[in-house]
């Protein structure tokens, strides 16, 4: 089954680099309740690029975008991201290739996304029993920097990529310095995008964590990209002190005079 109609405004975005064949089923499952998908591939090396090319062809609500080399998440995201504003779209939703993320909610998102065009729409993760202990409890502090850096501005979560964007003032963040283009991407937009006045909705969203034997891949790397977090917290600290009384201005403002 296919969406009867594709969105003038919304469309699915799915950053992938060499995600194995669950990336067939992913982009499948996304197609299956929503037009258009477009896929960003980043430098594959698996084939998976000429495959889903395949896909697109005879699929008009597909589309393959591919970069020449792998650049990483964010640089994916920001290509889509800008072609998609090209195409004149307002919000883009994020999600894995891999096959973590629940496309049967892509509609409920979507239509969050609609109702409060001027925010973000944020997945909260619900995991099952099988959730590697290490990124269920990890990502709690990543989760408490990024709700200090805000002055509590209600990040549900700020690790889990399934997500939807208003697309320009996503743009004007990530052009306005280089970061973000890799691991550090998904944390760091709902922060710069707070201290723009961009507020979260959060919704939960179960997730999955495929096993190898069943065609799970993972790049994340302990090491590499628990430094690269740990700097990019460094960062928006900084930033942070500096934004420091127009937050506080603005959650003052936001709460109104106290009732007599």
């Amino acid at each position: 089954m296919t969406p009867a109609a594709a969105s003038a405004s919304h469309l699915v975005l799915i950053p992938s680099y060499n995600p194995g064949p669950r990336v067939y089923e992913t982009v499948r499952a996304a197609r299956a309740v929503w037009s258009p998908v477009w896929v960003v591939v980043d430098g594959s090396t698996d084939g998976s690029a000429e495959g889903l090319q395949e896909m697109a062809a005879a699929d008009p609500g597909l589309t393959v975008l591919r970069l020449p080399r792998n650049q990483g998440k964010g640089a994916a995201v920001l290509h889509g991201l800008d072609r998609a504003a090209a195409a004149g779209y307002s919000h883009v939703l994020t999600m894995d290739s891999d096959g973590q993320h629940p496309a049967q909610l892509i509609p409920a998102f979507m239509a969050a996304s609609a109702a409060a065009p001027d925010g973000m729409v944020l997945g909260v993760p619900v995991f099952d029993a099988d959730a590697p202990a290490l990124r269920v409890h990890g990502r709690k502090v990543s989760n408490w920097w990024a709700n200090l850096e805000t002055l509590w501005m209600g990040i549900g979560d700020s690790l889990y990529g399934f997500r939807v964007y208003p697309v320009e003032p996503l743009r004007r963040v990530m052009r306005g310095q280089r970061w973000m283009r890799r691991f550090d991407f998904d944390p760091e937009a709902v922060v710069r995008l707070c201290w723009r006045g961009v507020r979260p909705v959060n919704l939960p969203a179960p997730v999955k964590y495929p096993a190898a034997a069943e065609g799970g891949v993972s790049h994340f790397n302990y090491l590499r990209d628990n430094t690269l977090l740990t700097w990019m917290h460094i960062r928006l600290m900084t930033g942070f002190v500096m934004r420091l009384p127009r937050l506080m201005l603005r959650r003052l403002t936001a709460r109104g005079p106290a009732p007599r």
